[in-house]
């Protein structure tokens, strides 16, 4: 069955992406727990993210810390926390979320609510930090 993951990789439903490659795509939660919060997910739908072949594994997570790099360059934070759940979607994938305290990634409390606008204007700018970091490495 088709996840909700797999119609944004396909480009049935829409998502405001940060990055993208052949196997990887990371784009924003839209409802999520700080500003910056990304979901980064391999394009293959597998449920459990230790069911990934290996060299595909080593593969989501290096894409995942390309992209939390650009999410720290423009939110400065004191780290990018890392969740792995994978409860709420059956499509294995990664949270970064900006961190400042612990708190910052309860998952408990109540999500943020951000208009179209901002969540674009997020998406360019992880877009082009992620750009000017992989275009001078």
């Amino acid at each position: 069955m088709s996840t909700i993951f797999s119609k944004i990789v396909s480009g049935e439903i829409p998502a405001y992406k940060v990055a993208e490659s052949n196997d990887y795509l990371a784009f924003l939660d839209i409802s999520p727990l700080t500003r910056g919060h990304v979901l980064v997910i391999p394009k293959k739908e597998t449920d459990y993210i230790f069911d990934i072949d290996d060299e595909e594994y080593v593969g989501l997570w290096v894409f995942a810390k390309i992209v939390a790099e650009g999410i720290k360059k423009v939110f400065p934070c004191k780290k990018i926390g890392i969740a792995v759940v994978g409860l709420e979607v059956a499509h294995a994938h990664i949270h970064l979320i900006p961190l400042n305290q612990v708190s910052d990634m309860n998952f408990e409390r109540p999500k943020l609510s951000l208009p179209a606008e901002e969540l674009n204007k997020i998406a360019e700018d992880i877009r082009q930090a992620i750009s000017e970091i992989t275009s001078a490495g």
